[in-house]
Parts: structure tokens; sequence; C-alpha cells
């Protein structure tokens, strides 16, 4: 009896290895390890994870891992098997900046990209009633003739915003003076009370604030930026080359998967985001927030994404420029 339960059971296995062999990837849902907490840039890649979902016919969860500027979350999607189930949403910061700063060991060649998602633009915004200053020129012009007497924040010291207002400044020959913030929130209500002369400004903070503020250059030179800010003017309006260009200046994220991960699953995974990208519902609702959708492919990731490095390395470079013509003030 039990010789005939076994080849009863080897039968049972032969018939279901053809089923096994046709099945197709993807079978179950695919995590996309999002390395921030919950809020508006979160919003959005869950807008687009549901559009990949739509392409691919599984769900597609954004699972918010934040830490460690963003290299937990990378960490944590690292550790899972290369199986092509663990997206990671790559942002630039932990993607670029903190291997830089020594915080982790990783470079951006480590990783598989599938496309670019989205651009978050940064400005330099002033208070609405504010009529010191007409524009970003008139701005620089006195930060330079009166080093050290203007107070501007982005936020915490040495973060991005701070790279890209020191490399911005630098340009201009112009020096202010810094102030740290533990929360952003703090210190746009310093802005917006006077405590402070001109402060970096995000996408979410003006689209909710809108009256409040007034933009006086916007970061970032890439199309549909400056709508992102009502039409202010860009750097790429300025009459002077800041060395800030493509995505450098700004946030963004491009999304990624293991190294190891099997090629006809990446291939899946590509052409998936790729159709995702390319819906205009997808587009529209990038932009209704503010932030600008990316159009590379994955075959420009390592072109794009050196172009940052490079110029990250330069804005490493002029906060310590800041830093020395503060001291010759003291």
């Amino acid at each position: 009896m039990f010789k005939s339960l076994k080849k009863a059971m080897a039968v049972a296995l032969i018939a279901l290895c053809p089923l096994v062999a046709k099945a197709e990837y993807p079978e179950r849902t695919i995590n996309l390890v999002y390395p921030w907490g919950p809020g508006l840039t979160m919003s959005i890649s869950q807008i687009l994870a549901e559009a990949m979902s739509d392409e691919l016919g599984v769900a597609m969860p954004v699972i918010s891992t934040p830490g460690a500027a963003g290299t937990k979350g990378f960490l944590t999607a690292m550790n899972r098997p290369a199986d092509g189930y663990t997206l990671i949403d790559g942002y630039v910061a932990p993607l670029v900046l903190q291997p830089l700063l020594g915080n982790a060991d990783w470079t951006f060649k480590d990783f598989t990209p599938l496309h670019s998602a989205f651009s978050n633009p940064f400005a330099i915004a002033i208070r609405k009633d504010n009529d010191r200053w007409a524009s970003f020129e008139e701005l620089m012009a006195y930060a330079k003739e009166h080093p050290g007497d203007l107070r501007y924040s982005s936020g915490s010291r040495n973060n991005l915003p701070h790279m890209v207002i020191a490399k911005t400044l630098q340009g201009f020959g112009a020096v202010a003076q810094n102030i740290p913030y533990n929360a952003d929130a703090d210190a746009m209500s310093d802005l917006r009370s006077g405590v402070l002369d001109f402060a970096f400004i995000n996408v979410a903070e003006y689209q909710t604030k809108p009256d409040a503020y007034k933009v006086l250059i916007v970061l970032s030179d890439l199309e549909g930026a400056k709508e992102s800010f009502n039409g202010a003017p860009s750097i790429a309006d300025l009459a002077i080359d800041l060395g800030l260009s493509g995505l450098a200046p700004m946030g963004w994220n491009w999304w990624l998967v293991h190294s190891d991960t099997p090629p006809e699953r990446v291939a899946v995974l590509r052409k998936a985001m790729a159709t995702a990208m390319a819906r205009d519902d997808v587009q529209q609702a990038i932009k209704r927030l503010g932030f600008v959708p990316l159009k590379w492919d994955w075959d420009q990731y390592d072109e794009v994404v050196a172009q940052v490095q490079g110029q990250l390395t330069e804005m490493g470079n002029a906060l310590k420029w800041e830093e020395e013509q503060l001291s010759k003030l003291k």
C-alpha cells in the first residue's frame, strides 16, 4: 500500500512540474521599500506603485522604512532576497550623498536601475511682504556687499539644500549665515516672521502656503520645475553658470533592485515601470502635487547619476568655502 501511495505522489508531482515551469513572474506581492516616513513624497511613490501594479497584475505596497538619512531603508531592502520581489525607492540622499559623506559603504553602481521616477525641486524664498529685494540677483548683490549680515536656513546644516545654497552663494561671491533648525516648520515660521532673511523652501511647503512666500529663484533647470513654484525664475534664467544642472541641485529618486536580481525579472520590472511612467494620468498626478516626472530610462542611469555625484562633490567644497568666509568675519 505504501508503494502505491508513493507512486501516486510521484505521478502527481510529475503532473505539477509543467505548471511550475510555466509559472510566470511576478506571482505575488512586490514590496517597494521607501526610505523616509509618510508624507507628500511617499504619496507620489504610492501613485506610481499603483500604476506599476496595474501593469504587473500584483499588489505593490509602499513600505515606509525611515532612519539614518535613508540608509536604513536601503539596508533593509538589500538584506532581502534578490528575487525581484523587493524594489528600492532610491533617493539621492541614501544613494549618492551618504556614501560621499562616508555614511554608507555602497555606490550607485551597486544597484540595478529600473527607471527614473520624479524630482522634488528646491527654491529660495523670502517672506511675501519683504520688498527689500525685487530679484534674486538683488539679494545676492546685497549679500556680497554686506558679507555675513544676512541670515538664512536650509533646515539642518550640511544637508543637501545647504550644499546647493552654499554653491549658489559661492557663484555670486556672496556670504550669509546659515541658521540651523531641528524642524523645517520652525525655520519657515521664522522666515515668515522676519527672523530669517531668506530660506530654502520645498514644493510641499510652498503649495501649502503659496501666499506667505515670494520665491526668488527655483534651484532647478529641469523643464517643469518653474511651474512647481508658480512660474518663478529658475537658475536657467540667470546670466551666470552656477555649476548646478540636471538632477544635482534637488531631491529625486530612481527605482532600483538588488544587483543580483535575475535579468529576466529585471526586464519585466523595467518594462512595467517605463509604461507606468509614460501614462498621462500618472504624469498629471505627479505634476498636480508639484513634483516633476522624470524621463530617463535605465540605460541612462550611470551617466545621469555620475553627473550628480560629481556636482555634489563640488557642493561639499562650497560648504568649506562658506565656513572659511564666515570665519574671516569673526
